[in-house]
């Protein structure tokens, strides 16, 4: 989980970021899973399954943004060269 949280803060890019914000989700999935096995609490399963859609909506909402952000840069980037060349 350190790893993944390293290669979070250091990237080098959104995407890189997005996988290990993602990796790091799915390993704290994992560790509720492990906990709620030898604690003998299958209630912690439920928080479990709730964090783990909570991080998958995330990394779809987050990855939605940047690609809306891409295009609009390039859109506008368009327009500027469009404005400059008439």
């Amino acid at each position: 989980m350190a790893l993944a949280i390293l290669r979070g803060i250091l990237g080098p890019g959104v995407y890189d970021r997005v996988l290990a914000m993602n990796m790091f989700g799915t390993k704290t999935v994992l560790l509720i899973s492990i906990v709620a096995l030898l604690y003998g609490r299958p209630d912690f399963l439920d928080l479990a399954l709730a964090y783990a859609l909570i991080n998958f909506i995330g990394v779809l909402a987050v990855l939605q943004f940047v690609q809306n952000r891409d295009a609009r840069r390039a859109n506008k980037e368009r327009r500027q060269r469009k404005g400059v060349s008439s």
